[in-house]
């Protein structure tokens, strides 16, 4: 009988060594092992700004609405919360190693005799009959229950991979929506910019319609010959022709704002009809020091997660070549009749431990397989930051030479336009060709969408810039869902 006492001891033994891990300690890699530097390569104001609604900063209300809703309606967006929702569920079916595993079953049997067998009774009075063999029932009930001790860490190494694979999840999300944020104002950009440069180019043809009826007037007083009119009609012709062009960029454009707020391409045609001018945002932003602007980034964040993951991953590996102790137990009772299962109640309990001895290799070449795949996570991990950190030295770049670009475009505009009107008038006075008339309002027209063009490339670097900085989400909390609905957990919860 000392057996049946000691198996709950060895039961306590196994709880008791359960504070043992294998696997390394996963330790977050310093800036200087990442190829961080104090600062930029560019210049770039080092003190930070809260970029968490960065739209409103541009002050124009449909491209803030467009961009809100995309939390809500864009497609990307609800996939990567459905990828989260994935992850939640894994780490709880993870947790649910920790716990015994409880089973329970039930059953009925009835036998009837269907030919030969009989009964005798015998009655109070002395006679016997014979009755047919009849029938029995039989009632049944059990109960199961079976528990992993988790000796050296392997279980606890698992919810730690799943915990950081969560809070992988969470960040992925925050970076599709940071994309769709950026995506929808680089589409609202440039359907302003269609119009416009549409603007520009029916305000354009609209003086060349005027300039092709005075060529004629001049061509029937025999002032001028025929060329300057063909030259005035093949001028209006280019100008016409680059109108369905940008029609077609301004159709394009609306049409991808429509799907990436969740609904039909023509969905916003009308919203957008009104010709409203490029967003302007703000002449500066504040940039930080790299390290503190790497933490605002969600993707780096994501994949520094992916690094602890894979770092205990190694861990559930290394569990296998250690002794595996399981406990189980059950309880069963069985009876003629409903009313008497609990007479007779018998139990069992089993522990058994189990050791690897030989497998021809096969997990330690699992365990150096994890190893290689958390090398190639850390690997992973400093090529996201080395490119997130070009991501943001080229939009810084690209925002100050795009300012730099707008001055210049703004002062050959003026001269262009000065250039136009002496040309048109010299040219109704006779003192100049229509060739010198031609190339001036066609220098105009150019200075003129070379202008909207540099103003939506400032626009785009800006949009550019606050996506490199992570803008668009509170990098204070770490998307989580509760159910179906996203809510943000602060970064010292830990309880997931």
């Amino acid at each position: 009988m000392m057996w049946r006492h000691g198996i709950p001891l060895l039961a306590l033994a196994g709880i008791g060594l359960s504070g043992c891990t294998v696997g390394p300690d996963y330790r977050p890699a310093a800036p200087s092992e990442l190829g961080v530097r104090e600062g930029f390569s560019v210049p770039a104001p080092a003190t930070p700004e809260d970029l968490t609604r960065w739209w409103n900063r541009f002050d124009d209300p449909l491209l803030q609405r467009l961009i809100e809703q995309a939390a809500s309606d864009n497609l990307d967006v609800a996939q990567a919360v459905t990828r989260l929702r994935q992850a939640r569920e894994q780490l709880v079916q993870a947790r649910a190693d920790f716990l015994p595993s409880l089973s329970g079953s039930g059953g009925y049997s009835r036998r009837q005799s269907i030919r030969g067998g009989s009964n005798q009774t015998q009655l109070p009075d002395g006679t016997i009959i014979n009755t047919g063999a009849g029938s029995t029932n039989n009632f049944s009930l059990g109960a199961d229950a079976n528990y992993q001790a988790d000796l050296f860490g392997g279980i606890r190494r698992s919810v730690e991979a799943s915990r950081a694979s969560y809070d992988a999840s969470g960040y992925d999300y925050a970076t599709v929506l940071i994309s769709t944020q950026s995506e929808i104002a680089r589409n609202y950009v440039l359907a302003r910019a269609a119009q416009a440069q549409i603007a520009n180019a029916r305000q354009s043809l609209a003086l060349q319609d005027d300039n092709l009826e005075i060529a004629g007037f001049r061509v029937q007083a025999g002032l001028v010959s025929s060329l300057d009119a063909e030259q005035a009609r093949a001028q209006r012709a280019q100008t016409a022709a680059s109108i369905p062009s940008l029609e077609a960029s301004y159709n394009s454009a609306v049409s991808r704002l429509g799907v990436l707020t969740g609904r039909a391409p023509g969905a916003l045609k009308g919203e957008l009809a009104a010709v409203r001018p490029i967003p302007r945002g703000p002449a500066t932003v504040g940039v930080g020091i790299p390290a503190d602007t790497l933490r605002q980034r969600p993707d780096v964040r994501s994949a520094e997660r992916a690094l602890a993951a894979a770092t205990a991953q190694i861990g559930v590996a290394q569990a296998q070549l250690y002794p595996a102790l399981s406990i189980s137990g059950g309880i069963d009772t069985s009876a003629n009749a409903i009313g008497s299962l609990t007479d007779i109640i018998t139990g069992t309990l089993f522990a058994g431990l189990n050791q690897l001895i030989f497998d021809g290799g096969r997990t330690r070449a699992a365990i150096r397989a994890q190893e290689a795949a958390a090398d190639g996570a850390f690997l992973a991990y400093k090529q996201t930051v080395l490119t997130s950190l070009e991501d943001i030295e080229n939009a810084i770049v690209a925002l100050r030479t795009a300012q730099a670009r707008q001055r210049e475009f703004a002062i050959a505009l003026d001269a262009a336009n000065v250039s136009a009107i002496l040309a048109r008038s010299q040219y109704r006075a006779g003192l100049t060709d229509f060739t010198t008339l031609n190339q001036t309002e066609t220098q105009l027209l150019n200075a003129r969408n070379s202008l909207t063009q540099v103003e939506s490339d400032e626009a785009t670097a800006l949009v550019q810039l606050f996506g490199a900085l992570g803008g668009g989400w509170d990098s204070e909390t770490i998307p989580r869902v509760a159910g179906t609905i996203l809510a943000p957990e602060r970064q010292d919860d830990t309880n997931g």
